[in-house]
């Protein structure tokens, strides 16, 4: 039987989490382990990065995140109240699901950051396709609502869960912690609840260190993330149990009781699919007004602007060169860039913000100078546009451009 850890916490998890990713990953092939998830609180700051260098090595990257839930809307922050957060795990199935995720992760910290970066669950409605969430560990909603007693809440949680993700992308989180002394009666009480409801299980080990004995490390960090002495008794601490990276021998053993919830760490595998499309550029939209086609609407402009420039070279060479540029840029994809800049910098013009005439490469363009952006005519001092934009890919170097051949 296969198991992949789908709540890992990175370094990334500011205070928190010990473990870099190399780290992580290096214990993942010393355990023989073809796959793993990356879910560090609140925050995507190291998926590119996990997922460049899991897919280097041959495992299996499964982009996630451990997010924070307000316990009533973002909008709310009364001390107290709406401080005490909820987490809930989610993992990418596909791009719609890391386009939300990324949506989630943004609003969190502009729109709902108080004390940690937070959604809601009306968020979650309106972002919740591609994505398969995980009730978490013992601060996630449903399993705070069973330790109290509040069965009946636990129930309408999950279902309200499930009906938000869908019954085959929500699953019941557990744990084997038993130094935590609520995590073995919340256990029992969620596996009741997904025969109850018919809602999967799923097995995790909430991961912030890679073995037992980085316990003591990691323990330094959350003393710091606290602002607590280390010898204080009633600080936040996770020394009571082993969150280590642990191996599927050990996890199989611990949830032997209930070998779907392993099982199902595979399917959730499986149905994860997000790659990432790196080494290609990807140049933002611009909006046009009028609706025609960025390319269409930046010849326009420019010739607009041959009415308001004064050229000293004829006509005729000014018109060449920008037939020439616009065709560059028309092939290249840079309109909207271009359209874009020429937007702020015409807007801070206009509203008294001072801008200079225009610095590197970008005032050897003519079309650059035809949309206001620069106000030096490339032609007069005989600029090259090359040097700006060009065609050619002149990103990386040949071999033959060092006189090297085979």
């Amino acid at each position: 039987m296969k198991f992949t850890h789908l709540h890992v916490h990175s370094h990334y998890s500011l205070l928190d989490g010990l473990a870099k990713i190399d780290q992580i990953l290096d214990m993942c092939q010393e355990l023989k382990m073809s796959s793993i998830a990356l879910t560090d609180h609140g925050s995507m700051y190291g998926v590119v990065e996990f997922y460049q260098k899991a897919k280097k090595r041959g495992i299996r990257p499964i982009i996630g995140s451990e997010m924070y839930l307000a316990p009533r809307t973002m909008a709310d922050r009364q001390p107290g109240i709406d401080n005490k957060l909820n987490h809930l795990v989610l993992l990418v199935k596909n791009d719609t699901g890391y386009r939300n995720l990324v949506k989630l992760t943004t609003k969190a910290y502009l729109d709902g950051f108080y004390y940690k970066p937070r959604i809601d669950k009306e968020l979650l409605k309106k972002h919740s396709q591609g994505l398969i969430a995980l009730t978490a560990c013992l601060s996630g909603e449903v399993p705070k609502k069973i330790a109290a007693g509040k069965i009946k809440e636990a129930e309408e949680a999950a279902r309200e869960y499930q009906k938000i993700f869908g019954p085959e992308n929500f699953y019941l989180e557990i744990q084997h912690h038993p130094g935590l002394s609520s995590q073995e009666p919340v256990n029992k009480a969620m596996i009741e609840l997904a025969r109850k409801c018919g809602i999967p299980l799923v097995a995790t080990n909430d991961v912030h260190y890679i073995r037992p004995e980085d316990a003591e490390a990691q323990d330094v960090l959350m003393s710091i993330q606290t602002d607590k002495k280390v010898d204080d008794q009633r600080r936040l601490t996770m020394k009571d149990d082993d969150f280590s990276l642990r191996s599927t021998e050990r996890m199989i053993q611990d949830f032997k009781h209930i070998p779907e919830a392993i099982a199902n760490t595979q399917k959730i595998v499986q149905a994860c699919n997000f790659e990432f499309e790196l080494g290609k550029i990807q140049l933002p939209s611009f909006e046009v007004p009028t609706g025609e086609a960025p390319d269409d609407y930046i010849k326009k402009l420019c010739l607009e602007g041959l009415k308001k420039r004064q050229f000293d070279s004829p006509i005729e060479k000014v018109l060449e060169r920008l037939d020439y540029e616009l065709k560059v840029i028309a092939k290249t994809g840079f309109a909207s860039y271009f359209l874009i800049v020429a937007d702020f910098i015409n807007w801070a013009k206009s509203n008294g913000i001072v801008c200079g005439p225009g610095r590197g490469s970008a005032a050897g363009s003519i079309v650059s100078h035809l949309l206001n952006i620069t106000d030096i005519d490339p032609l007069k001092y005989d600029l090259l546009f090359e040097r700006f934009l060009s065609v050619k890919e002149t990103y990386f170097l040949n071999k033959e451009d060092f006189g090297i051949h085979d």
